[in-house]
């Protein structure tokens, strides 16, 4: 896959990957990014971040933000992933990382199967993160600054294991929330949240 956008790279066009990062979590905001990479200096070891260590994430994160042409980091807030949908709100991150960006791009490769309102062409690459190497690069980069903001998260709420569990429904973030209710950062569209908001009339 990567042969066919190094075509177009060397035909001088500007490809621009993006991909998000915290769509299933049940606290916190999605988080998307978007990475024009240099093709004079290419970035060894770029995979979807959910392959990679936690170690080699960081390192390529700041390797990224050194040696990339363009890049750009963007969110949804849970307020309008309550108000737009989980959906919506990723791809209005999307659009926004993709308007973040210094040098805007030609062209647009999503990770996925859906496209964000963009003004220029776009294309949706399904497993793209794992098949284009600036779509990897900007996984990488949603990644590591959601799980950084979880990080603070925990430091603000240290009840709740953020910084560990990163606001997914795991085990541990269900007894937590079981245990010290919901906070601002929950999604309250999201269950359990949803239905114990809806337990106290809340919802």
């Amino acid at each position: 896959m990567d042969d066919e956008f190094s075509i177009k790279i060397s035909q001088g066009l500007m490809l621009a990957g993006v991909d998000e990062a915290g769509r299933g979590p049940l606290a916190g905001p999605v988080f998307a990014a978007a990475v024009i990479l240099d093709p004079i200096r290419p970035i060894a070891g770029l995979a979807d971040s959910k392959t990679l260590s936690e170690s080699k994430r960081d390192s390529l994160y700041s390797l990224i933000k050194e040696t990339a042409l363009s890049w750009s980091i963007a969110q949804a807030s849970v307020e309008e992933i309550d108000e737009l949908n989980i959906l919506k709100a990723t791809l209005l991150a999307m659009q926004r990382a993709v308007k973040g960006l210094p040098i805007q791009p030609d062209e647009v490769l999503v990770d996925g199967n859906r496209l964000p309102d963009l003004s220029m062409p776009a294309q949706a690459i399904v497993k793209g993160d794992s098949k284009v190497q600036a779509i990897s690069a900007a996984s990488i980069l949603a990644k590591v600054e959601r799980d950084k903001l979880m990080v603070d998260y925990h430091q603000l709420y240290p009840e709740f294991s953020f910084h560990v569990h990163k606001g997914y429904g795991t085990k541990q973030h269900l007894a937590e929330i079981e245990r010290f209710g919901f906070l601002d950062i929950h999604r309250r569209t999201f269950n359990p949240v949803k239905s114990m908001l809806m337990r106290l009339g809340r919802y």
